[in-house]
């Protein structure tokens, strides 16, 4: 009876690649009588247990089952701005209190400025370090992941002013800072990854902390984690969330929760997890809590992801139950943050574009400077 409905499935099975069709070739055989020993076969062959098959199938097809979607998104996507360069990969939004939306085309090293009132987009930075993830501070000076330059660096927009807060730690360079946050105390916490990946005189995938005073400190790093990305701060400041984003085989893509105690993260769990498909890049969260997470592809990219993730904004609830999903146009979408008077706009760079959409729920509260 099992493997009557299993053939009927049209879900993709993931973890199998290649193997797929020679796996339903092996169990529809000649005849819908299929022995168990035909049939183990042939899971053997797939490389994957009959469990390991039906749990993640069924798994995948329920995923996006069922959501309400128009109680997260109050309307439809809009396009707000289109990049035009020789090169052109969008990341990092921030929302300044003026309501302009920095973000950046981080491969032909800029920082843009989307400006919603007059609908201009113009050009804040040029040699930004090839910046990635942006973050406006509690003084409203902006923060930057310089990826290409290992540093995270903070621009004073009344002076023009730039501050290097990190660029080492342990008197070893860092990798490609990716993306940040911050709490309500005024702490920075940020992820830091490849190309520096050699322990003994680099330092590896972590997680780190910027404190008030300057002081930084590493809280995760590899082997615990793998490939930290995204990375956001519940409203109330007691949860971490870190999106994991490993493109080989067998590796981590999937959210994690860690429990903040005095700026360090505990009790690590994971509350979702996007394999075998592309996890999630940045994520943003409302006031009550839900993350709103950059995840999956339109065509695959030469890595072991699978199709299996909706290109999209995916809601997530803190305890990881996917409530709502918003599909976006094109590759690769890569971030988002809430912006507008009432908080209730939510930006997304995807690809070339900048996209917007209005949410029922806003966005947390400011902290003003």
């Amino acid at each position: 009876m099992f493997v009557i409905e299993f053939l009927k499935t049209t879900v993709p099975l993931p973890g199998v690649g290649k193997n797929a069709v020679e796996f339903r070739k092996a169990l529809t055989m000649k005849s819908r009588l299929v022995t168990r020993r035909e049939f183990l076969a042939a899971n053997v062959a797939a490389g994957m247990t009959l469990f390991a098959v039906s749990a993640r199938a069924a798994g995948i097809s329920e995923l996006y089952a069922g959501l309400k979607s128009d109680e997260f998104f109050a309307g439809p996507l809009k396009e707000e701005a289109k990049v035009v360069d020789q090169k052109v990969f969008t990341e990092g939004p921030a929302a300044a209190s003026d309501g302009r939306i920095f973000f950046t085309n981080a491969s032909a090293a800029k920082i843009l400025i989307w400006n919603p009132q007059t609908r201009e987009l113009s050009t804040f930075r040029e040699n930004s370090g090839e910046a990635n993830g942006l973050l406006f501070d509690h003084s409203g000076r902006l923060l930057a992941c310089e990826g290409k330059a290992g540093r995270v660096t903070r621009t004073d927009l009344k002076t023009g002013e730039i501050t290097v807060l990190v660029d080492q730690f342990e008197g070893h360079p860092l990798g490609a800072p990716n993306d940040l946050t911050i709490d309500a105390r005024g702490r920075v916490y940020f992820t830091s990854r490849l190309p520096n990946d050699d322990p003994k005189t680099q330092n590896v995938n972590s997680v780190y902390r910027i404190g008030p005073n300057g002081r930084v400190t590493r809280i995760l790093h590899e082997p615990d984690i793998h490939m930290p990305n995204g990375v956001e701060v519940s409203p109330d400041g007691h949860t971490l969330y870190l999106i994991e984003s490993d493109g080989r085989e067998n590796r981590n893509r999937c959210i994690f929760a860690y429990d903040l105690n005095e700026g360090m993260a505990t009790n690590a769990r994971r509350i979702i997890d996007f394999s075998p498909g592309r996890g999630g890049d940045g994520l943003c969260v409302d006031a009550e809590g839900n993350l709103y997470v950059a995840a999956g592809l339109h065509k695959t990219r030469g890595t072991s992801e699978t199709l299996d993730t909706k290109p999209g904004v995916h809601v997530i609830s803190p305890n990881g139950k996917l409530l709502a999903y918003l599909a976006t146009p094109i590759d690769t979408l890569t971030n988002c943050t809430f912006g507008g008077e009432d908080r209730k706009t939510l930006y997304i760079t995807c690809g070339d574009l900048l996209l917007s959409v209005r949410t029922q729920r806003p966005g947390p509260k400011k902290i003003a400077p």
